[in-house]
């Protein structure tokens, strides 16, 4: 979807009316692939010298990724204090190295979802698993191919013979399907939905979770505890794991490259990520000078 370079637009297609004053923001929460980073996953570097303008006003800044919270760290090493990580898609929220709230994942769940891959795979489905827990991720798939894509979110991975023996705490369990997730893998996974979340995270992720645990039931966490209100808020996404975030903050953009129904959830529209969509909502706003 193409997008007017020198403005912002909603989901008409036009400027949106913007006040003629900074907006009060108070928290900037943004999904990181296909949001803030840009088309070969790297964060914009505009993004550091804007870093210090928001602290320096007092604005808060959150990632909120399906991403592990290790991966998110390390993106983020040396600027990262004070700054709240919604990880692994809001089962697992981090602040300065202190856990400030999980959803853990029931072991049986996790061993089941497992069971279904394994079954999938075996039907020539090209599907793996990444269980994701507290201390590191986990993979009994050990090709190059799979660990490559594996690796991209989970700094902390490690293979192991037998998913269903790992011990840890569970955060959710992460699918990655070479072909479109949508019609294969997914599907496939319908017994879940009536206990638990099956979230669409990318074309080819998706991701099991406790029917408590998303993005967005995180960001209303937080926003209770630093008393800041949705209208003090915004938020950028792209896909459908992005999309009870979106429905937190007064302020929420779908980049131009998002999903439709991410669009159609959000209040605005942002340029896309490979246009610093993010860097540039931003400094519009806070009529600050473009990034």
């Amino acid at each position: 979807m193409s997008t007017t370079p020198s403005c912002l637009l909603n989901t008409a297609g036009t400027t949106p009316e913007l006040p003629s004053d900074p907006v009060d923001i108070r928290l900037v929460v943004t999904d990181m692939d296909g949001t803030l980073l840009d088309g070969d996953g790297r964060i914009p570097e505009g993004l550091w010298p804007l870093l210090g303008e928001l602290r320096r006003r007092g604005v808060l800044f959150s990632p909120a990724s399906g991403r592990q919270y290790a991966t998110l760290a390390r993106q983020f090493a040396g600027v990262d204090h004070g700054m709240v990580f919604v990880a692994e898609n809001g089962t697992y929220v981090v602040r300065d190295g202190a856990e400030l709230g999980s959803d853990p994942l029931d072991a049986a769940v996790a061993g089941r979802v497992v069971a279904t891959t394994r079954r999938l795979a075996a039907d020539g489905v090209d599907v793996g698993a990444v269980l994701c827990g507290k201390r590191s991720a986990y993979v009994e798939r050990t090709d190059a191919a799979f660990l490559s894509e594996a690796r991209r979110y989970y700094t902390l991975l490690e293979t192991v013979d037998d998913l269903t023996s790992v011990d840890d705490e569970f955060l959710k369990v992460a699918l990655f399907d070479f072909g479109p997730v949508e019609r294969t893998t997914a599907p496939a996974l319908k017994q879940f939905t009536a206990t638990h979340q099956v979230v669409v995270s990318g074309e080819h992720w998706v991701d099991i979770m406790n029917a408590t645990a998303n993005k967005g039931a995180a960001l209303r966490r937080l926003q209770r505890e630093l008393g800041i209100t949705s209208a003090q808020t915004v938020v950028f996404g792209d896909y459908l794991n992005d999309l009870e975030m979106l429905d937190a903050a007064e302020w929420s953009f779908a980049m131009a490259n998002a999903h439709p129904d991410v669009i159609r959830r959000a209040r605005h529209m942002a340029p896309s990520n490979t246009e610093n969509g993010v860097l540039r909502t931003i400094a519009r706003l806070l009529h600050l000078p473009a990034s």
